[in-house]
């Protein structure tokens, strides 16, 4: 019979998960890469294109014992350094990794 002491102290086992991060400019906030590359796409003659924002995009493996656990802690990622909440907003998506 298996000691319940010694079974409750295990780890739980993880599993991989693979977050998808978009960190973009708030709307109200200047962009000036963006509207270099929109002077780019003109002289190329994309005449078409009347604005362009530059964010940035991040995939994050991680291990984590479910879904939840992983959300939170790219959620806390994004907070505390991927992300600069006073310029910048991001959204996030987290699934199992692909095997």
């Amino acid at each position: 019979m298996p000691d319940s002491a010694s079974s409750s102290s295990q780890a739980p086992a993880s599993s991989a998960w693979l977050a998808r991060v978009h960190v973009t400019l708030k709307p109200v906030v200047l962009d000036p890469q963006g509207s270099a590359v929109l002077g780019g796409l003109h002289t190329l003659g994309f005449h078409t294109v009347s604005s362009v924002r530059v964010g940035k995009y991040l995939e994050i493996t991680l291990d984590a014992p479910d879904q939840a656990s992983a959300q939170q802690a790219v959620q806390q990622m994004c907070a505390k350094l991927l992300a600069n909440p006073v310029i910048e907003q991001y959204r996030f998506e987290v699934e199992p990794m692909p095997r």
